[in-house]
């Protein structure tokens, strides 16, 4: 399947073991919600988790535009069971939605392929059209890393996820605090090498890229700051955990007001200047600024993420000269 940009500014991790979490999250304002049978559910409570997000899955009222599942990895027992019980009850209910599935410590690319077989033998047994649901690839320890390229290509992925928590205790960090700088790291960013290699594997292959999480959940600044640092990167938004960090991600990793507007600018002046009627030029003013095709792109950039925002322009429009 090719990969249309779908938003993912902020990513609602909801623990599938709570159907109060669950109902609350029916109604929340992220781009995406998935319900988890991971690291939020114990071990004991894993079959009851399961039946529980299946159920919560067939259900309708989701006002996420994308709802998924997180199932668990597959060194354990438990993976084929999620997917068999949660694909089934799509299958078998009309208003079911299932749009991803996330698949955590994804260290190969063989973790995603798994993952895609599994999911075209039960798309085709319950009646659902093969390839609809995609992957969002989980990347929590240094194999991972260094096989980004080959996951990023793998199928149905839409997007690379960063695990910082068990990535960190993969290349042994000494911090016990998700998304800070290790206490001792004063220049720079300790992080910086690993959101990178994310994220230029995503852009090479076409899917979005998501920061992980940030564990202080009531601490909305401290969340804005270190989200502020990966969406100045360019990645596409964060994981969540509680809803007063939605808000927050949504706007942080949307484009602000006016540069949104500029880069709508940019296209049309580009567009008409580039035109016959504006004299077939390639590079142009726009007041005291030149553009360019590489101007053009990076506008289409910003553009493309404050449409998929919902955003609406406030400037007015570019007016050809007299």
């Amino acid at each position: 399947m090719t990969n249309a940009y779908r938003p993912r500014r902020t990513c609602l991790s909801v623990p599938g073991s709570s159907q109060k979490m669950i109902d609350k999250a029916k109604g929340l304002a992220a781009d995406e919600v998935f319900l988890d049978l991971e690291d939020a559910v114990a071990p004991a409570a894993k079959t009851q988790a399961r039946s529980r997000v299946a159920a919560a899955l067939a259900m309708p009222g989701w006002s996420a535009p994308l709802l998924g599942v997180r199932v668990n990895d597959w060194t354990t027992p438990w993976t084929h069971a999620d997917l068999i019980e949660v694909v089934s009850a799509v299958g078998a209910a009309p208003e079911a939605r299932l749009d991803v599935v996330v698949l955590p410590k994804v260290s190969e690319a063989s973790h995603v392929q798994a993952l895609d077989l599994l999911l075209t033998q039960l798309e085709t047994i319950h009646g659902l059209p093969v390839g609809q649901i995609g992957i969002d690839a989980q990347i929590e320890d240094a194999r991972g890393l260094m096989n980004i390229n080959a996951i990023a290509a793998a199928p149905r992925v839409q997007a690379l996820v960063l695990g910082p928590a068990d990535l960190m205790a993969s290349l042994n960090t000494r911090t016990l605090e998700v998304g800070e700088q290790p206490e001792g790291y004063t220049e720079g960013d300790a992080y910086h090498h690993v959101l990178m290699t994310i994220l230029v594997a995503a852009r090479a292959h076409g899917v979005a890229a998501v920061d992980g999480p940030y564990l202080r959940v009531r601490d909305v600044d401290a969340f804005r700051r270190v989200a502020g640092r990966s969406a100045a990167l360019g990645y596409d938004g964060k994981w969540v955990l509680h809803p007063d960090q939605i808000a927050a991600g949504n706007e942080i990793f949307s484009p602000r007001q006016a540069e949104y507007d500029h880069a709508e600018l940019i296209l049309e002046a580009y567009a008409w200047h580039t035109s016959q009627a504006g004299g077939a030029r390639g590079a142009v003013m726009l007041g005291d600024e030149m553009l360019d095709e590489a101007s053009r792109k990076m506008a289409l950039v910003i553009a493309g993420k404050g449409r998929a925002a919902g955003m609406r322009r406030e400037a007015p429009p570019f007016t050809p000269p007299a």
